[in-house]
């Protein structure tokens, strides 16, 4: 993996991805396909590896 602060553009587009699906599932038309799509994502090892690095180095709020 690249540097947490300068990922490459794979996790870029997984990026990208989440924040339109998460936009589109709290839309007033939000759809079920939305919520699998982001659980997807959220679940891909390049995603989690950028995750956790970011979180190590404080950048990300923390869970409830």
């Amino acid at each position: 993996m690249s540097e947490p602060l300068k990922p490459n553009v794979s996790i870029l587009v997984k990026l990208g991805s989440i924040a339109v699906h998460a936009d589109e599932l709290t839309s007033p038309s939000g759809h079920q396909f939305d919520a699998a799509a982001l659980s997807q994502l959220l679940e891909d090892p390049e995603v989690k590896t950028w995750l956790a690095a970011m979180d190590k180095m404080a950048f990300l709020p923390k869970k409830r």
